[in-house]
């Protein structure tokens, strides 16, 4: 694509509203104003259904397109030109007529133990209850810590944090880049390594995206664009495209790139974590997305497959 675009005179990007959505749509703004001081910048925030519907688990009323659907019509219909998502609430398929024009770098994609009483996962006593709203932590914590009971946790972080000091809980896991965007590192108690909790597909990259018949807006977004995050979500997103990953299937998949080597985990698991398969790949950061199709082949080869069809639900 040639460099020689024409810079757009306005932007406006649309988000939610919740405090985490928008810093992250902020943070673009910042940044694409460092870029184009020319270009004015504005942010049109959005209520989703996924923000309306909050004593329901998210696997339960339709998963995270939910926090995304509106947004994508207001691109669709004109009213902003760009969406900034987490990464780990995009559906797997973009849908037709839009594109992720850029994946941003990874803030910390750990999870965190956030607790008042107790100092780790491993201190906490039998019966504790551990709140999270994601079948994947569920799954994992069940299958290490079986004595602990875990509780569905709904809310944004602020929300899910009053509940744990309202002594509802006596800890919950949280995503460590929302806690860290938010300034609020200092609640994190401990990071959970990647081997104790595998992180969702995507946690903690910001991806942008826009209609796919707007290539001057690729253009604009391309100083965003980080090659290694976006490696490493691609692979992700590949494993998960092919096991049907949403909201209702406890799965979790994560690469990295060292010493010029994309290393890529992921698991499916039964939610009472009785049952947990798992594989591991290593290879080119370039065949990623290869290696994370090769991957759930795999996965379903071990059984995989019979998991994924008991945990099937009729389509929202």
């Amino acid at each position: 694509m040639s460099s020689s675009f024409v810079i757009p005179q306005k932007i406006v990007i649309a988000s939610r509203e919740s405090l985490l959505a928008m810093w992250q749509a902020k943070f673009i703004q910042r940044r694409l104003t460092e870029l184009y001081p020319q270009t004015e910048i504005s942010i049109l925030g959005m209520t989703t259904r996924g923000d309306q519907i909050l004593d329901t688990s998210l696997s339960k009323i339709g998963g995270k397109g939910l926090f995304i659907k509106e947004l994508e019509q207001a691109l669709a219909d004109g009213r902003a030109d760009i969406a900034v998502h987490s990464m780990k609430d995009m559906p797997m398929n973009v849908p037709e007529g839009f594109i992720l024009a850029a994946i941003t770098e990874r803030e910390d994609p750990r999870d965190a133990f956030v607790s008042n009483k107790f100092t780790s996962l491993e201190s906490l006593p039998a019966g504790s209850v551990v709140g999270t709203s994601s079948l994947r932590r569920e799954s994992q914590l069940r299958a290490q810590f079986p004595h602990l009971e875990v509780q569905p946790l709904r809310g944004n972080v602020q929300t899910r944090l009053r509940k744990l000091d309202e002594e509802q809980y006596a800890a919950i896991i949280l995503a460590a880049a929302g806690l860290k965007r938010l300034e609020l590192g200092h609640r994190i108690t401990e990071l959970l390594s990647t081997k104790m909790s595998l992180p969702a597909v995507g946690q903690g990259a910001l991806g942008i995206e826009c209609s796919s018949d707007r290539p001057e807006l690729v253009a604009f977004l391309k100083p965003l664009y980080h090659l290694e995050t976006a490696q490493c979500v691609e692979a992700e997103r590949a494993m998960s495209r092919v096991l049907g990953g949403s909201c209702q299937v406890p799965l979790g998949g994560f690469a990295e790139i060292t010493d010029g080597s994309l290393h890529l985990r992921g698991f499916v698991a039964t939610p009472d974590g009785k049952r947990v398969i798992s594989e591991e790949k290593t290879g080119k950061p370039e065949t990623g997305a290869a290696m994370g199709e090769q991957m759930a082949q795999n996965l379903k080869t071990q059984g995989a497959d019979e998991i994924l069809a008991a945990l099937t639900l009729p389509d929202h």
